[in-house]
């Protein structure tokens, strides 16, 4: 059976490096590696050191000099470390030249987010996502997986094989079964993907022939989507600080102050450089927010980076085609920012957000109403006389509108109500005059 790596939790102590080239790119890759060391620390690995560098010039073999390579690896051993990770993307070449330098594991921002990714995920459609993304990301490296093996296969027969999938023909390496295995576990799982997406479309559809509007709650990782949701539904999705927390949608159903029913999303967070793998991969979750009527873009307030952290956002946004709906933006987390400066750089920066809070509740009946505003084409509130004789109207308006208010005279019903545009024109003959 074809595996892809060796578990997280088999290190404990890691050294995490960066690279930089060029002068203008330092800021941010402090903020890079110490991001990356968060991701290290949400899988319970221990970093020990962070190295940040700026070699003279890219070499193809290590990226950097070959005694600035000799330089991290020391580093590394002198700490006890089981694993160098580097918040640089390897090619697998470059990532044998380190581990057959270091005699250590080596590894990249992609594959510790993966590792997470496969912690993360609950159900079944995230676990297919993610198993599909890390049998990908394997692929290429299996010779480095199996170097071990890398000799040629006993035993007579052709080289057809004959048998079964995973047997040996004729002067066939291990590591070309180990191939074989792989393409074929990844077309397993793009089959039952495809199923499971299936299942998902047909469910929207469901979801659809209801015509309840349907917002996304989008954001950088960790900015507080899930405790949002679970205030706004009295839900409980799994929130708990740290990236990640969880892959898994989760749609809840709220009403909204002007009575009309709201789906409401949480998408799994972003972060910066997302293996675009992953974004494909994940295309089945996100694509939520491509399908929502509006959105409600998540900003943590107490972020020093929050400006970068919404250009990651909005840039996977519009990788997903889903950035110029209408979007809906608050400030999370406000009650734990207190320092006037700060303040009024969050006014200044975003003039048009709704400072709130997940945890106090400040801030979300502006939010709710901010959702109506946006969805206020979609219903009106409307005074009807029925004649009682006219039950389908009647059970039309229990059935797809919000009623307010009933009450009686003589042989009519008059109902208050929050009336969707679709069916309004059905009822227009009975309208009271404003």
């Amino acid at each position: 059976m074809f595996e892809v790596r060796q578990k997280p939790e088999m290190v404990e102590r890691a050294l995490v490096v960066r690279f930089y080239f060029d002068d203008h790119e330092e800021e941010e890759s402090i903020s890079l590696l110490a991001e990356l060391g968060e991701l290290v620390s949400t899988l319970g690995i221990e970093v020990v050191e962070s190295v940040l560098s700026k070699p003279r010039e890219m070499k193809k073999k290590f990226l950097c000099g070959t005694g600035k390579a000799a330089e991290i690896v020391e580093l590394a051993k002198a700490h006890e470390c089981d694993v160098i990770v580097f918040d640089n993307n390897f090619a697998p070449s470059q990532q044998r030249e380190w581990e057959r330098l270091a005699d250590l594991c080596v590894i990249d921002r992609e594959e510790v987010i993966l590792d997470i990714f496969a912690k993360r995920a609950k159900s079944r459609e995230a676990r297919l996502q993610v198993e599909l993304a890390r049998m990908q990301y394997a692929l290429p490296r299996l010779a480095r997986m199996w170097g071990h093996l890398d000799r040629e296969g006993g035993g007579g027969g052709s080289g057809s094989g004959g048998g079964g999938g995973a047997e040996r023909g004729m002067g066939e390496k291990q590591i070309e079964i180990d191939r074989r295995l792989a393409h074929q576990s990844i077309d397993r799982c793009k089959r039952e993907l495809e199923i499971v997406r299936k299942q998902r479309k047909t469910q929207r559809k469901e979801r659809e022939k209801m015509d309840t509007p349907h917002g996304s709650i989008v954001g950088y990782t960790n900015a507080g989507k899930s405790t949002l949701l679970n205030i706004l539904s009295g839900s409980d999705v799994m929130a708990k600080d740290m990236l990640f927390a969880t892959l898994d949608t989760t749609t809840r159903r709220i009403e909204l102050p002007d009575g009309q029913p709201l789906l409401i999303t949480d998408t799994v967070g972003f972060v910066r450089n997302l293996p675009h793998r992953l974004v494909e991969a994940f295309k089945a979750t996100l694509e939520e927010s491509v399908l929502s009527d509006f959105l409600i873009h998540v900003l943590d307030a107490t972020a020093p980076e929050i400006e970068r952290f919404q250009s990651t956002t909005l840039k996977v946004l519009e990788e997903l085609g889903a950035v110029d709906k209408p979007i809906v933006t608050i400030l999370n987390k406000i009650d734990a920012v207190s320092d006037p400066d700060t303040l009024a750089f969050l006014d200044r920066t975003f003039p048009d957000a709704i400072r709130a809070s997940s945890l106090t509740g400040e801030g979300l009946p502006e939010l709710l109403k901010a959702c109506s505003h946006v969805l206020a084409d979609r219903v009106s509130r409307c005074h009807y006389r029925i004649p009682q004789k006219r039950g389908d109207l009647l059970n039309l308006l229990h059935r797809d509108a919000k009623v307010l208010s009933t009450d009686y005279d003589q042989n009519d019903i008059l109902i208050s109500a929050v009336v969707p545009a679709d069916i309004a024109g059905r009822l227009e003959n009975f309208l009271i005059p404003a």
